[in-house]
């Protein structure tokens, strides 16, 4: 028993008493080992921060030459991962106060927020139902709904879609990806492969994989939890428009050559194999339930106010999230004697990279504004004042793609690009949700190349697609995604985010 270590014991002492002592292997230093382009990487922040802070000058306060010059510095390391994203996400800590563009608490405070409470509630949320697999079996479930009977291939790819998208939009779509491709290969495990594989066949298989690698992308565009560029721009624009109604839940939704293969046996049988549901997993279904009913109804209309009037304002979306996942540690699963539906040891899973990237997002967007730069930039900007509306978003919604694609993650892209959308707006006199929604939803339009977004790397791993086959489907997604965006965003977008109120 002496010999057991369990290295979550909290009375394990930080280093091992009577562990021997291992040698290390001793390794020869050299400068050509210093010279690496990961090396360089690293360098390139604090070099361009120095050289914009020694060789630029403004007509504003020096704040803004160093916002500036910080900005640059971690968009650099962001973009060539020169150090991993969630350590130079908490880079505004020490850089703020040292340039002197904030004070350490007033940073500090930006990385814990009403949507940062929203993000930690969901994510707990989630974790629960993946720890009885409850997705797993309404996925199941769904599907064989809609594969009718026989099975008529083209609805089960449309059941297999809709499963998909509608789990993103209340689960992180990798999570929801990595879930829904295992049962997409197993009912792809029946169809004839190889030399001998029709054209019919081989046509289903890619689309079953690329429905199921974009319906986990575009499901998670339709809520705020989706995804972690939505949370991203809810808290630019609470931050930047802090007088501004905020964005919240209610506010953001050949057959007969296959048929041969296809039954309902495959599913039903994965399905037996979860076994009746337990009380667990019918609690947890409760509770998700409860969660997603406060959220629609927290605040409904001007007229008809909803729950949260009862407490003055006082309540937001992350209140309701943390609420309901405290009820999961209080709940018990009657599976163990004292077991409750969620113990903390699940919550070490918890996402803390998207978390901290949003409050650098927070932080960088209260840096813009306070430092002056916001000032700074919009007088740079005044060339785009005459531009029309149907010329830049498009763009915009285009560039923040093509970054996604080619350069960095959507969060980063969507972190870079949001201050810069809101000071172009100011400029070119609209609404700032008219610009800053397409170029957040824009970068998640990355369908082109397995390496745009992990739901691509996640179907193309599975080797029933080749990049020819995502670029001739990808490429049309982009260009029909843009094309909606930008004629929905100035029509019904106005309506639903309340654009034609204006904002200060």
């Amino acid at each position: 028993m002496s010999g057991d270590h369990n290295p979550d014991d909290p009375k394990n002492p930080l280093l091992p008493i009577n562990d021997p002592i291992e040698q290390l292997p001793s390794s020869s230093f050299s400068l050509k080992s210093l010279v690496t382009l990961k090396i360089f990487y690293v360098l390139l922040g604090p070099l361009l921060c120095a050289i914009i802070c020694l060789c630029v000058r403004f007509d504003g306060p020096v704040t803004s030459r160093n916002m500036l010059a910080v900005l640059t510095w971690v968009f650099a390391w962001w973009l060539t991962e020169a150090v991993p994203m969630p350590i130079t996400s908490i880079a505004p800590l020490f850089l703020f106060p040292l340039f002197g563009i904030a004070s350490a608490d007033s940073v500090a405070r930006s990385y814990m927020d009403d949507v940062i409470t929203l993000v930690l509630g969901s994510f707990i949320l989630v974790l629960a139902v993946e720890r009885y697999n409850i997705h797993r079996r309404l996925a199941l479930n769904i599907t064989m709904r809609f594969c009718g009977d026989p099975v008529n291939p083209h609805l089960l790819l449309l059941g297999i879609c809709a499963t998909t998208a509608f789990l993103s939009m209340w689960m992180h779509n990798v999570a929801c990806a990595v879930m829904m491709m295992p049962v997409a290969t197993g009912i792809l495990q029946r169809l004839p492969m190889g030399p001998n594989q029709s054209i019919h066949v081989g046509n289903f298989c890619r689309a079953v994989i690329l429905g199921v690698s974009y319906a986990a992308a575009i499901g998670g565009m339709s809520t705020l939890t989706g995804t972690g560029v939505n949370l991203i721009l809810v808290a630019m624009w609470k931050s930047s428009f802090q007088e501004a109604k905020p964005i919240g839940f209610s506010t953001w939704g050949s057959s007969q050559a296959l048929s041969a293969y296809l039954d309902k046996a495959h599913l039903k049988r994965q399905l037996d194999m979860l076994g009746p549901m337990a009380f667990a997993e019918k609690m947890i279904l409760v509770v998700f339930a409860m969660l997603i009913a406060l959220w629609m109804t927290r605040s409904i209309t001007e007229d008809i106010p909803g729950w949260g009037a009862l407490f003055h304002g006082r309540v937001g979306d992350g209140t309701v999230s943390v609420m309901m996942a405290t009820l999961l540690f209080i709940i018990p699963n009657k599976k163990s004697k004292g077991e409750k539906l969620m113990d903390w040891n699940e919550c070490k899973k918890l996402p803390w990279n998207i978390i901290l990237l949003l409050g650098a997002g927070f932080a960088i967007a209260d840096g813009v504004q306070s430092s002056g730069l916001a000032d700074v930039l919009s007088k740079t900007l005044d060339f785009l004042e005459q531009a029309p509306y149907l010329a830049i978003a498009p763009a915009v919604c285009l560039i923040s793609a093509v970054i996604t694609e080619f350069i960095t993650s959507n969060d980063a892209t969507a972190t870079l690009l949001i201050p810069l959308l809101i000071q172009i707006a100011k400029t070119m006199h609209v609404h700032p949700l008219l610009l800053m929604i397409p170029g957040a939803v824009g970068s998640q339009f990355a369908f082109m190349l397995p390496t745009g977004t992990p739901t691509n790397i996640i179907g193309f791993t599975t080797g029933h697609i080749d990049i020819q086959d995502m670029i001739k489907t990808g490429l049309l997604l982009k260009i029909a995604g843009t094309a909606i965006l930008t004629f929905v965003m100035p029509t019904l977008g106005a309506y639903v985010f309340g654009i034609h109120e204006g904002v200060q």
